[in-house]
């Protein structure tokens, strides 16, 4: 990284921690009057490790009565005020709310584990804390968190049988998934992540090797990249979590550049208890930004209707609800499904015939775009990533495009490639764009995916079969799609060697298509 990306990281999530803190102290004054005052405590975390915390209790409890209870481990690189504003409403609420400074960050002491082991037992600590400090009720407990918080309150669920109801927000379940999808590098997404923890945290040894490992594309360190990522994911323990029975909501915004929806969806459909799962335009914990600050949010108005119903037996409704909630990048309210594989009720194949032959090394135009700033333009003004299609250079861009729509087509769930690829070197990255193209060749990004290849046979052809990032996206009536294929991205590390070709053939025992998921018209 060079030094003024480092300096521009620095200083954004200084800006960042800086307007939660402001935030936080100004979602107190309209719930001073009635939670009890918040109270910063330390709580005594595994082996030791020191964990700054505060906890806010409805008005005037006391032993008398006992009260539901609610853990929140911080985000990635934010102090523990970050939760003020929602814990004052979920104490207004008969909530008592803890929440902690994880390991590794800020005040709190130890090194950053990523949701490992220590970290995982830190949450049953500050539970027992709870239930020993405050008139916490033992059988009525839940986690929730954004981002960071999210994953460890779903792992942690799967240790600790207490846990009795998850809000997984802006998370992850597949850590592996999640930053090295299609075996590339997400390099912006992990350099967001590497650089907020140098700034507010104290980085362990092995987590400063994992990312320089990743960072070289250390192949001979893969595989202990992989075990160390799958230990730090709740779908490895999934079956413990069905056995202890939580009800398990999950959030994520479709543009998600550090956590993609698909991970969050695959990990949904094997939950067997109560579940929801809510997708919204944006990106990485932009849908739940605006509650930190004590708004009104929808994220953050379901996470306390879902645990009013499954904490506290509130008649609200949510559990009678269609628990796959949907809303479009492009406008309208929210879909209900009963299930994620409802969401699109048919494929529509578009053929990728011919043969196309690309250099690589060079960026065509085409791209996922930038980090945050991208997908938070989508959210707001409807503007994605846009490439011009007729534009694109053909020496390093393949490009496919099916008729125009009569009618609009509603694009519900995760499109998928299946091409035939042959190389001319061992190791080679390619992504794939699918676009919504208008009438004077504009296309608006509507989702990508990379992926990468290693120890091929040069002049060999190999099958192809890459799921790109799920989505809703409707694409308006005269328009056409348009799949196209390039070599380099920004938001990841390629990884063609110089000079290299890739060849892409329809065979006509195995054709090649993009399949597109459509809702019910």
């Amino acid at each position: 990284m060079g030094t003024h990306r480092k300096a521009l990281r620095t200083t954004a999530v200084g800006a960042v921690s800086a307007t939660l803190i402001a935030g936080g102290a100004l979602g107190l004054a309209p719930a001073a009057q009635a939670a009890d005052a918040v109270r910063f405590v330390d709580i005594t975390g595994d082996g030791g490790t020191v964990l700054k915390a505060n906890v806010v209790m409805p008005a005037g409890a006391d032993g008398a009565h006992r009260y539901p209870l609610l853990v929140l481990p911080t985000s990635w690189g934010l102090p523990q005020v970050e939760y003020l504003a929602q814990a004052q409403k979920l104490a207004d609420s008969g909530y008592i709310v803890v929440s902690y400074n994880v390991r590794g960050f800020w005040q709190s002491g130890g090194e950053i584990e990523v949701a490992g082991p220590p970290d995982i037992a830190d949450a049953s600590k500050v539970i027992d804390w709870a239930l020993a400090n405050t008139p916490a009720d033992s059988g009525h407990i839940g986690m929730a968190g954004v981002s960071y918080g999210a994953g460890i309150s779903l792992i942690a669920a799967a240790h600790d049988k207490r846990i009795k109801a998850v809000a997984s927000l802006s998370g992850w379940a597949d850590l592996i998934d999640s930053i090295y999808s299609g075996r590339t590098q997400h390099v912006q997404a992990a350099a967001l992540l590497d650089g907020a923890s140098l700034v507010t945290g104290r980085q362990s040894p092995e987590i400063r090797q994992i990312f320089d490992d990743f960072y070289a594309s250390n192949l001979s360190k893969e595989q202990d990249m992989i075990n160390w990522g799958k230990k730090r994911s709740a779908a490895t323990y999934v079956d413990q979590l069905n056995k202890n029975g939580a009800a398990v909501m999950m959030a994520n915004a479709w543009g998600d550049t550090v956590f993609s929806p698909n991970q969050y969806a695959d990990f949904y459909e094997k939950l067997t208890g109560p579940k929801r799962l809510e997708f919204r335009p944006g990106d990485h914990a932009t849908a739940e930004l605006t509650g930190l600050f004590g708004l009104p949010n929808d994220v953050w108005t379901d996470t306390e209707r879902w645990f009013g119903h499954y904490l506290k037996g509130e008649d609200n409704g949510i559990n009678r609800e269609e628990p796959v909630q949907l809303k479009s990048r492009s406008a309208g309210g929210y879909e209900g499904y009963p299930d994620w594989k409802s969401v699109a009720a048919t494929d529509r194949k578009i053929a990728l015939a011919g043969t196309t032959t690309i250099h690589t090394n060079v960026d065509s135009g085409a791209d996922g775009g930038i980090v945050f700033l991208s997908s938070i333009l989508d959210q707001v003004a409807q503007l994605p990533p846009m490439a011009s299609i007729p534009l694109l250079p053909r020496r390093w861009a393949a490009v496919w495009q099916s008729e125009k729509y009569a009618a609009a087509q509603q694009i519900r769930g995760t499109a998928e490639l299946h091409t035939t690829v042959t190389p001319t070197k061992e190791s080679g990255t390619l992504v794939a764009y699918l676009y919504d193209v208008g009438p004077l060749g504009l296309g608006k990004l509507v989702s990508n995916a990379p992926y990468t290849f290693h120890g091929r046979t040069p002049g060999e052809p190999f099958g192809l079969d890459l799921d790109l990032f799920s989505t809703a996206y409707d694409v308006p009536a005269g328009h056409r799609l348009a799949l196209v294929v390039d070599t380099v991205d920004p938001l990841y590390i390629e990884h063609n060697p110089s000079g290299a070709q890739l060849t892409f053939s329809s065979p006509a025992n195995d054709p090649s298509y993009v399949s597109i998921p459509l809702r019910k018209q």
